[in-house]
This record gives C-alpha cells, sequence and structure tokens, in this order.
C-alpha cells in the first residue's frame, strides 16, 4: 500500500515538471519495461531503444496523463508503441517469444507440453498484432479488458485478436509436425543454437 502512494506522489510530482520523482518512476520500472520488451522484440539492443523511447514520450506526454491512477498502464501503452515503432523503423517484422525467462521451458511431448524452440516457430509466423495481445496476455497476464485499455482499442479486438493468435499458433505447429525431419534441417529449423 505504501509503495502505491509513493507512486501516487511521484507521478503528481513528475506531472508538475519534478524530475526527480521521474527519475523515481523510470527507476521503479525499467527494468520491467526492459523484460517487456525483450520480449516484444527479441533483440537485446532494439528492446533496449524502445525502452529509451517509451520513457522519454513519458517523460514529454506526461502532463497530459489525465488519471495519475493509471500510470501503469499509460506507461505499458507507450511501451507497446515504442515496440512497434521498433519494428517498423527496421522494416521487418519484429519476433516475439512467447516464453520468457519468467516461464521456464518445458518438459518433453509426451507429457503434454510443447518445447520452447517449436514454439517460438510458430509464434514468429503471428502478425505483430496478435504477438503483442498474446505477450500482453500470457507473460505480463493482462485480462482482454485490460489489454484493450492499455493498447486503446475495442474489446472485441483484442478477443479476436487472441483467438486468432491461438488458432495461429495451433495451426503453425500443426503444420510443423507435418513437416518431415529432413525439411526441417535444410530450412535450417530444427538446428541447435551452436551450427
Amino acid at each position: 500500500m505504501e509503495s502505491s502512494r509513493t507512486e501516487a506522489s511521484d507521478v503528481t510530482r513528475a506531472m508538475a515538471g519534478d524530475h526527480d520523482a521521474f527519475a523515481a518512476l523510470a527507476n521503479a520500472n525499467v527494468d520491467r519495461m526492459y523484460a517487456l520488451a525483450r520480449v516484444i522484440v527479441r533483440d537485446a539492443d532494439r528492446a533496449e531503444d524502445a525502452t529509451q523511447e517509451a520513457l522519454v514520450r513519458a517523460w514529454r506526454q506526461l502532463p497530459r496523463l489525465r488519471d495519475p491512477s493509471r500510470f501503469q498502464a499509460w506507461l505499458r501503452r507507450l511501451l507497446v508503441n515504442a515496440c512497434y515503432d521498433e519494428g517498423r523503423r527496421i522494416r521487418r517484422r519484429s519476433e516475439v517469444v512467447l516464453l520468457s525467462d519468467h516461464h521456464p521451458a518445458i518438459a518433453d511431448e509426451s507429457s503434454g507440453v510443447i518445447d520452447r524452440d517449436r514454439l517460438d516457430r510458430a509464434f514468429r509466423r503471428l502478425p505483430l498484432e496478435q504477438r503483442v495481445v498474446t505477450v500482453l496476455s500470457h507473460v505480463e497476464g493482462l485480462t482482454h479488458e485490460e489489454i484493450a485499455s492499455t493498447l486503446g482499442l475495442p474489446l472485441g479486438t483484442v478477443k479476436s485478436r487472441v483467438r486468432y493468435a491461438m488458432a495461429g499458433l495451433r495451426s503453425a505447429l500443426e503444420a510443423d509436425d507435418r513437416m518431415p525431419v529432413r525439411a526441417q534441417h535444410r530450412d535450417g529449423i530444427g538446428k541447435g543454437r551452436g551450427s
């Protein structure tokens, strides 16, 4: 409870232009922001760029924040938008890993759990919009309503993106299962990291 009062106080002071209050907010959130950006863009340098850009935007736009109690959702939205911009800047689709360090891998398939590489390949095939809602849902643990609020999207759009993402993952995994082992190696799929 004390930390939420401290954050609310820092937000209010930062909205009035207090650099120290904003620095406290940035320090309290930067590691979590970077971890989320790293999952979305799947590259340390690009994640760092997106995190820095989101913090710069936060400082510039903070006086326009309507509800200080919504600071966390607002900051997450700025970060997701910075990740989108980073993806566009590179002019190629960002790659997202559904499973992060918070979701350790994975037993063998006989236990019904999909291995990390197969899931990663399937996840890369999804459009970025579907990847983002999936990461916010499954890694960040947000509800559909919270995702809609964070991204500024209608609830129905979020639900359909999540539904299409799950269907896309299922289809990609099934296609991966049908791909002959020889073709996987020829295409570079299934090679070890040291290859």
